[in-house]
């Protein structure tokens, strides 16, 4: 069963190294992962951390209201498909709420756009591509 906890920035290092920076030059760390309005989860799998997720605040300029963005998002390979990104992202929202939070977006890989429109997040503007990543969408979540 996959739990979900609180972590710190430095415990999504490794992951973010491993699924979302293998092979690619671009930082792990991100500017904002030590701010105080910033919080990490985890997903954990028999004890083991095997998925990650980071909440700043951040504005994407469609919205003119409080919102946070999502960064850094994986799971590793093995758990896929067993829901620990699914379920990092109902926590995130159950507390983004708390914090009468409105919108919570991302920038998403376009490989992964039909993971985060089942969980109802909307696409919004164009394609657009990150330099040794490929090509992304913004894509938005209304929280309240």
């Amino acid at each position: 069963m996959i739990k979900i906890k609180n972590i710190s920035a430095q415990e999504t290092y490794e992951i973010r190294l491993s699924v979302l920076r293998n092979n690619i030059d671009l930082p792990y760390k991100f500017e904002g992962d030590e701010e105080g309005s910033t919080f990490h989860l985890g997903a954990f799998y028999e004890k083991k951390l095997v998925g990650i997720a980071t909440f700043m605040k951040s504005n994407l300029e469609a919205f003119d209201v409080e919102q946070y963005q999502l960064r850094g998002m994986a799971t590793l390979p093995e758990v896929r498909g067993m829901g620990a990104g699914k379920k990092l992202i109902i926590k995130a929202v159950e507390i983004l709420q708390e914090r009468k939070i409105a919108v919570l977006w991302c920038n998403a890989r376009k490989e992964v756009l039909g993971f985060y429109e089942s969980l109802g997040f909307k696409i919004t503007g164009e394609e657009f591509q990150v330099s040794n990543v490929g090509a992304h969408f913004k894509m938005y979540y209304l929280v309240s």
